[in-house]
């Protein structure tokens, strides 16, 4: 009895040992994708932020939790549509297919888009556009929506793409005017809160 009992909290400390180390190996790996997402502030001619500013970005705690297994649905045939923007202007885009995914016990869809104009482009052709709004909006989070960017290649062969919200970011209008920012469809708009991802700009937004 004693040998047993001492092979089962033996198991559990390993398990616990196992699931600590994976979860700092990912926050290591959202660590370095946040780096790079404000880098690209610093590098991009057009950015509506310095690199002082980036020191106002925010972000909720990493959480493995919010990297879920999407399944996905591809839509052919679709016809290209104008996807508003807050500025009034507008964007073609058609929609690639739709993910499937359950979180707190019930199944959300969100549509994925192709920006007609990038097929054409040898570095976007295969680029994936997920715009998306949830009951963080206008508290926690911008009140815009948030965006997320995929790739064609990370849909899988079983056709299940892991949808990864801690790398939700904010559209360039939370930081300034001027900008074309794509207004998510009402399709996008989820009854959850997405407590991952990028959280309001602490900083002042430029007119």
């Amino acid at each position: 009895m004693f040998r047993i009992l001492l092979l089962t909290i033996c198991l559990l400390f390993g398990a616990t040992l196992f699931a600590q180390k994976t979860d700092t190996a990912y926050t290591a790996e959202i660590t370095r994708h946040r780096d790079h997402y404000k880098l690209e502030f610093v590098i991009e001619t057009r950015s509506p932020l310095s690199d002082q500013d980036t020191a106002l970005l925010d972000f909720f705690i990493a959480d493995p939790a919010w990297r879920v297994a999407a399944r996905f649905e591809r839509t052919p045939d679709t016809q290209p549509f104008d996807m508003p923007a807050y500025s009034g202007r507008s964007a073609k885009y058609q929609q690639y297919g739709t993910l499937f995914f359950e979180k707190a016990g019930k199944t959300f869809s969100l549509q994925v888009y192709q920006n007609i104009r990038l097929l054409t482009s040898q570095k976007y052709f295969d680029y994936l556009f997920l715009p998306f709004k949830d009951n963080t909006n206008d508290d926690t989070t911008y009140g815009g929506g948030r965006y997320l960017d995929l790739r064609v290649g990370d849909i899988g062969s079983d056709n299940i793409l892991h949808l990864d919200f801690n790398k939700a970011y904010n559209p360039w209008c939370a930081y300034s005017d001027g900008f074309n920012c794509p207004i998510p469809p009402a399709t996008n708009h989820l009854d959850l809160a997405v407590i991952a991802g990028e959280k309001n700009f602490r900083g002042e937004k430029k007119h």
